[in-house]
């Protein structure tokens, strides 16, 4: 049920084709939430990106406080198969998150991981980060 639910989120995030009938409540300040990223990758560059964050990214994430809930790659090519990454996280709430992040970036090792994975050029050209609140049905709260 969870990954069922999960799929779910990543397709209408990666085709953008839901439409709402009503804007959703912002999240609450303090909880747990969840944080959907999209990573659009240049041409060529998706293979080294899967790689930094196999081989770094994922262990930085838990040294700051960011929990992985997983990594997928749209499967259909007008959904940006090939060119990109998704992939959640879950924090204590969305000031952990920025705190997290905030120490993510400024964290030595991820300067030095992030200069050496794009000494051929940038692994990104567009990062798009959504914030998630669990609805009250939520497997995942």
């Amino acid at each position: 049920m969870k990954i069922a639910a999960l799929l779910c989120l990543l397709l209408v995030s990666a085709t953008g084709t839901l439409v709402a009938e009503a804007a959703p409540e912002a999240p609450a300040e303090s909880g747990r939430v969840f944080e959907l990223r999209t990573y659009t990758a240049p041409p060529g560059k998706l293979d080294s990106l899967n790689a930094r964050f196999r081989d770094h990214t994922i262990a930085l994430f838990k040294k700051h406080g960011m929990e992985v809930v997983g990594f997928w790659e749209p499967a259909d090519k007008e959904a940006g198969a090939g060119e990109k990454l998704v992939y959640i996280l879950v924090h204590l709430s969305r000031a952990a998150a920025e705190a997290s992040w905030k120490s993510f970036r400024e964290d030595p090792e991820r300067v030095t991981v992030k200069s050496a994975s794009e000494k051929d050029g940038v692994l990104t050209t567009k990062i798009e980060s959504v914030f998630l609140a669990a609805t009250d049905y939520s497997p995942l709260k």
